[in-house]
């Protein structure tokens, strides 16, 4: 098995090595607050054509920590199903990871990593689920994890975090300012930096995804609905079905929908005007909340290249999704996780009723609890006895 890393600006080839992150000659273009120049992507080289993920992993199989990430339900909402008339519509649960998130197949990718070339330890910047995902699969792997996060993280994932044993910063700022000070702190003690986007790895763990779905399918979908902050994610999607359309294994790229919070949209802007601009992000959806996207100049290349589509959704509308997931189908998902089927329910009426769509929910609700309370009624009652039940529901009309 062979495998380079590749430029994504200037084609140029690396040998893989754990200090490698960006290309060095494009990466010194980057301008402050702007995205990532110089992502690199790793290259196969295979000639035996049957699929394997192994064959599709830069890192041996032997390596991996012992911990069950990946292989993730593909859910048929029967209820959404009818309701929408859209017999062939689906939901990737990737909540259904070790710690609860999507994050778990990059920090299980990086992991591998690390103790391929003998790391012992990883730091990073989070907003919560990276954070968390990355001190759960580095606690199984027996990983030192160092995690910057904003102080107004959600408590939830910081508990979750804390609990695997990481060593938690907290950060007077976003999760930008978390970011440079992760970098920092990297350079400083040597450790491996798992910083979405700037870790090669972590897009390749991202895309074991659109393996998994193209797998349990049979097909490549016809749309994805992919919900969107930095850009790694989709731009993991993509990594996914280019290298099983370059190596003949699917027969086309599926249209990719990026949906971001109306207030954390800086990939939608650029999609419409060419140029990336700082934002001062502001959504309840805080997995998907970033003012400048790491990732954003690759995803932004991709959307274009594979005609992709980019929808914003307001936080109300996300909130509302979050309910209506969890009301016809039992999944809970956190509102970053919500924020594909909001996007969903915007444009659905632009969809073939028999097309294969997929939903991907990047994350469990019981990570945030606070967000879904602001939509539901909580009871402010106490009953001490059955009699009481009739003054609080009409038993006539049940």
């Amino acid at each position: 098995m062979e495998y380079r890393y590749r430029c994504i600006e200037c084609n140029k080839t690396y040998d893989i090595t754990p200090d490698l992150m960006l290309c060095p000659v494009c990466s010194q273009r980057k301008k402050a607050d702007e995205p990532l120049i110089g992502i690199l992507e790793v290259q196969y080289f295979i000639r035996d054509k049957s699929f394997s993920y192994d064959k599709f992993l830069p890192v041996e199989k032997e390596f991996f920590p012992k911990i069950p990430v990946g292989d993730t339900p593909l859910w048929e909402p029967e209820n959404l199903r009818k309701k929408f008339n859209m017999p062939n519509f689906f939901i990737k649960d990737d909540s259904a990871n070790p710690t609860g998130s999507f994050k778990d197949r990059a920090s299980y990718m990086v992991a591998a990593f690390a103790i391929k070339h003998n790391i012992s330890d990883i730091t990073l910047a989070s907003t919560g689920n990276a954070g968390s995902s990355m001190a759960g699969i580095g606690a199984a792997a027996g990983l030192n994890i160092t995690l910057f996060l904003p102080k107004n993280a959600p408590r939830a994932k910081i508990v979750q975090a804390l609990q695997y044993g990481a060593r938690v910063i907290p950060v007077d700022g976003n999760y930008d300012a978390a970011y440079k000070l992760s970098l920092q702190y990297s350079k400083i003690n040597g450790s491996l930096n798992r910083n979405t986007a700037y870790n090669p790895m972590t897009i390749e763990g991202k895309k074991t995804v659109s393996f998994e779905i193209f797998t349990q399918l049979k097909k490549t979908p016809d749309y994805i609905f992919v919900p969107t902050g930095d850009g790694c994610i989709l731009s993991g999607v993509y990594k996914g079905f280019k290298d099983l359309v370059r190596y003949g294994f699917a027969d086309k790229i599926p249209i990719i929908y990026c949906v971001q919070a109306e207030k954390s949209d800086a990939i939608s802007q650029a999609f419409k005007t060419g140029k990336f601009q700082k934002i001062a992000s502001e959504t309840i959806a805080d997995s998907i909340s970033v003012d400048v996207p790491g990732s954003g100049y690759h995803a932004l290349k991709q959307l274009k290249k594979y005609s992709g589509r980019c929808i914003t959704v307001e936080d109300r509308e996300i909130l509302e999704a979050q309910k209506q997931l969890s009301e016809t189908t039992g999944l809970f998902a956190e509102p970053a996780g919500a924020t594909a089927f909001a996007g969903f329910l915007k444009e659905k009426d632009n969809l073939e009723k028999k097309a294969a769509v997929v939903i991907l929910c990047t994350g469990s609700g019981l990570k945030d609890t606070a967000s879904a309370q602001q939509i539901i009624q909580y009871p402010d009652y106490a009953i001490k006895n059955i009699d009481e039940i009739e003054k609080i529901i009409d038993l006539d009309n049940k």
